[in-house]
């Protein structure tokens, strides 16, 4: 079935219950910044704007939206890009779109005014919701885009080169648009995240969508009495699937807009939330702010949170330890996947497996993995190989790019670029992304291995290992570390630290600097190699 009909059957089962909650930590003297300058706010105040909407509000708004779009021209098979920052628009709006038969094309909030220009454009676009954080982005590009028909503004005060979606969708019917979709419907366009390489546009069906449900629903149980807090962007699939098990369910959800830890802990306190996904860093930040005193857990209830997991990237094992020796009671989750696999699950290690805990788990419900060669042979267990995933999650393909469709697409198979290794249960580990493996002197080097070691370092807050130029070995490792807050940590302390690794694994160079993360907690690891790839530098340091 299309995944417009679990909205309409939560409508009729649970039209008066909460559906979705947005939370908008504020100050005082801070009552219009946006939410990216909300994680910039040097303060632990938390003024609440609090509002909600039910399930019945929730599919009347999406369906004043697809009768809205619907009356402007949009039709089956259109593309109809979202650029919001968390909001309670954002899925009304997603969902009233795939109502109309067009494609949802959410895009990166960070996108700049030029990759907005591009991502449209490669989409077909032919309209745009925007909110006010983007006026400036697109009032740029706005005599450059004039493909899109029908241009948005979602938001008060509508700037001239937009219509005012708000006073334009109050008059539109609350009823269902009489569009048939089926299973096979193409539904969505995601963008790649674009740590590799410029974002490629990925094309998933009604059915990954309906998939991603079950497998969230089927990982971590979700039933109507669980609350899921949202952090993460909803532009991405990681946030929106991980939602997709409660949203299966009918369960109530909170978005937070903002992730300090204390605006995190109340929020899990006061919204009474059970399940809690996390990135990495948040989850660091959460259990320093607890070290220093910032956060007494006696002043919150916390018993109903019962699960803590998180995607995105490799787990360090020592923040799991660290987190259990705080919350004992957490049931913990890692879940791997990518965008090309409709979000998180296609991997994933299951609250029963903490013994595990470093693994990203084995298949998850519905999938089927293998680890191949170069030649796309099964390797034997042990031995590092290319993660290929297969299952109805699976894109269709990325959108006008048949070469880069074939590369990764064969017989079904989604083949990851990610290096992996199964050990003798049949848990798989995520050694690297197979761009970002090091090769010196023809010796592969793995950086993740790497990057958990260091981060058993109690000075580190976090770590990005990347291959620099080498004359003699054509690239060598070197160690990007972010220290935390009110510790100190040298270079030659560092070095003495990585002396229990095997030579060949002990970083080249060490760079103590920020730590670039995109929104869903993916290190940046290009935009560390532009900025470190000098050789004068590696040379330099070398030669300590």
């Amino acid at each position: 079935m299309p995944i417009t009909e679990i909205l309409e059957k939560n409508a009729s089962l649970y039209p008066d219950d909460v559906a979705l909650v947005e939370i908008n930590p504020q100050t005082n003297e801070h009552k219009n910044v946006t939410w990216r300058e909300y994680s910039l706010i040097e303060t632990s105040n938390y003024d609440s704007f609090r509002s909600e909407i039910t399930w019945k509000e929730f599919n009347e708004k999406s369906n004043r939206i697809a009768n809205l779009l619907i009356e402007r021209g949009i039709k089956k098979g259109d593309k109809v890009a979202i650029l919001l920052m968390n909001c309670l628009e954002w899925l009304p709006i997603y969902f009233g779109i795939l109502k109309t038969g067009a494609l949802a094309v959410p895009l990166n909030y960070r996108y700049t005014a030029e990759e907005i220009k591009y991502c449209l454009n490669k989409a077909d676009c032919t309209a745009l919701l925007f909110g006010p954080e983007f006026i400036g982005r697109i009032e740029d590009i706005s005599d450059q885009i004039d493909f899109i028909k029908l241009n948005l503004f979602v938001g008060e005060q509508c700037p001239a080169f937009a219509e005012n979606y708000n006073d334009l969708v109050a008059s539109c019917s609350t009823t269902a648009p009489d569009i048939k979709l089926t299973d096979d419907d193409e539904a969505v366009i995601y963008f790649s995240s674009g740590t590799t390489g410029f974002p490629k546009a990925i094309i998933h069906a009604h059915r990954s969508l309906i998939h991603s449900c079950n497998v969230e629903q089927n990982h971590h149980g979700q039933t109507k009495d669980d609350v899921f807090l949202c952090i993460p962007p909803l532009y991405h699939t990681g946030a929106k699937m991980h939602w997709f098990g409660s949203f299966l369910v009918g369960a109530k959800s909170v978005l937070l807009k903002g992730v300090k830890p204390e605006w995190i802990i109340r929020t899990v306190s006061e919204e009474k939330c059970s399940i809690v996904w996390l990135l990495v860093p948040w989850a660091q930040d959460i259990l320093d702010a607890i070290e220093r005193g910032e956060i007494n857990l006696s002043e919150y209830e916390l018993s109903q949170w019962r699960l803590m997991h998180i995607g995105a990237q490799p787990v360090p094992p020592s923040l799991i330890k660290r987190w259990k020796s705080v919350f004992p009671n957490h049931e913990y989750d890692t879940n791997y996947g990518l965008s090309e696999s409709i979000g998180p699950g296609c991997v994933h290690l299951g609250v029963e497996n903490i013994h595990k805990v470093g693994a990203i788990g084995k298949a998850g419900f519905g999938w089927t993995t293998k680890i191949v060669d170069e030649n796309k042979n099964p390797v034997k267990r042990g031995d590092v190989g290319e993660l290929a995933v297969f299952g109805p999650g699976v894109m269709l393909c990325y959108y006008k790019d048949k070469k880069s469709t074939d590369e990764v697409l064969k017989d079904g198979w989604l083949y990851t670029g990610d290096m992996a290794m199964e050990d003798e249960d049949g848990f798989i580990y995520l050694v690297d992304r197979k761009k970002d493996v090091v090769i010196s002197g023809g010796e592969n080097i793995y950086p993740v291995e790497i990057e958990n070691y260091i981060r058993k370092n109690d000075s580190v807050k976090d770590v990005a290992v990347i291959g620099v130029p080498d004359d003699r070995l054509g690239e060598t490792t070197a160690a990007v570390i972010e220290i935390k807050d009110g510790f100190n940590l040298s270079e030659d302390e560092i070095r003495e630290f990585c002396m229990e690794l095997p030579k060949y694994k002990r970083p080249k160079v060490y760079i103590f600097d920020d730590i670039p993360r995109n929104p869903t907690g993916k290190i940046e690891k290009p935009k560390l190699r532009e900025k470190y790839c000098g050789k004068s530098l590696v040379a330099k340091q070398i030669e300590k």
